[in-house]
């Protein structure tokens, strides 16, 4: 195990840069995510831990030592792919033993390592099956346990779960947390899904366009985004946002651009008449509980909950209950909102308030 340093890390092709100046401490055994949308670094940024890919600026440390000039198969790393890489010609056994056979480790100790990899992952009796007999579960375990055998002193998951369906990336999910967990091992892991992030890390990385927006706990970043792309990116459904301003006479209320007034703390910093956007999560609004008025779009019926889309004037929100209630496209309903809940975002700087 070590901790993983980088720092002001850049990444260019040419003229086109992709990472534009990175810091991230990762702590020994800590669970660390990247993540964002398609095309903002993530994968870039962990295929140059992994030494994969040059880095153009900057360091990155494991441990003690920097390795931007250290080829990949001396970094003591093990990467996890998301297109398994596993060799078809080879049974369980072989391909998770195959990094072994190249250092010329010896036979028993190989044997040890790859029984004990797989009594971890609940492989023992697929041992001499081969990848086609395998399901897309399975073959992720083997890949998984390819890794371990190597004791590293870093896992690398590049988006791992993929090419899975939801149900068996809700159990994959779970099965990789409690092998961290026994195992503490450093983890950097890639997803551009939100909620495997929430889910899973011990601290998020969020980033957009090469750079970072934020690194906080799962809990942090979700209730103290620091501006308005972590706040819309982090949850499910997303943050509702509606545009406005801070009211310039009378009590402290935001105005949206509709002309619904909406409440805001007594103590709100914002200065009045600034532009502002009102920040509230699905779960917290208040439904025919007195407010101001919406008109219902559509309903997402999902067990659970009943996600409600509806309009504000002309700003799209969604709302998700618990209570059975019914509603249909077309109604007018009531939309509270409580102070206590809400996010206010500067309008020019996107940064939160």
């Amino acid at each position: 195990m070590a901790p993983v340093t980088i720092t002001k890390a850049r990444k260019a092709y040419g003229h086109f840069e992709v990472l534009h100046g990175v810091d991230i401490d990762i702590l020994d055994g800590e669970f660390v995510i990247l993540v964002g949308p398609s095309g903002c670094g993530k994968s870039t940024l962990l295929r140059m831990i992994a030494g994969l890919e040059e880095i153009s600026g900057g360091d990155i440390a494991i441990g003690s030592r920097i390795v931007n000039d250290v080829a990949p198969k001396e970094r003591d790393i093990a990467m996890v792919f998301q297109s398994y890489a596993l060799y078809p010609h080879m049974t369980v056994e072989a391909n998770m033993g195959f990094s072994l056979r190249l250092a010329r480790a010896p036979k028993d100790e190989i044997k040890r390592r790859v029984l004990e990899a797989a009594q971890i992952l609940g492989l023992e009796h697929l041992l001499d099956r081969y990848p086609r007999n395998l399901s897309g579960g399975q073959r992720q375990r083997v890949a998984m346990g390819r890794a371990i055998v190597r004791q590293p002193q870093v896992f690398l998951f590049d988006e791992p779960l993929s090419n899975l369906d939801a149900k068996l990336r809700v159990q994959m999910r779970a099965e990789i947390k409690q092998l961290h967990q026994r195992l503490k091992t450093t983890t950097i892991y890639v997803t551009h899904d939100q909620i495997e992030a929430m889910t899973m890390a011990d601290r998020i990385v969020v980033m957009r366009d090469g750079h970072v927006e934020q690194i906080g706990s799962p809990l942090d970043l979700y209730d103290r985004p620091a501006n308005l792309f972590v706040a819309g990116f982090i949850g499910s459904p997303g943050m509702n946002f509606i545009p406005g301003k801070i009211s310039q006479t009378g009590p402290i209320e935001f105005v949206a651009a509709s002309g619904a007034r909406l409440p805001l703390p007594e103590e709100c910093p914002a200065e009045r008449g600034r532009e502002m956007i009102y920040g509230v999560r699905p779960e917290h609004l208040l439904i025919n509980q007195g407010g101001v008025d919406a008109t219902v779009s559509f309903i997402e019926p999902t067990g659970a909950e009943i996600q409600i889309t509806a309009k504000v004037g002309t700003t799209q929100i969604v709302a998700s209950v618990r209570d059975r209630i019914v509603v249909r496209p077309g109604d007018t309903i009531s939309v509270g909102f409580d102070v206590n809940t809400i996010h206010i975002f500067d309008a020019q700087t996107e940064s939160r308030i």
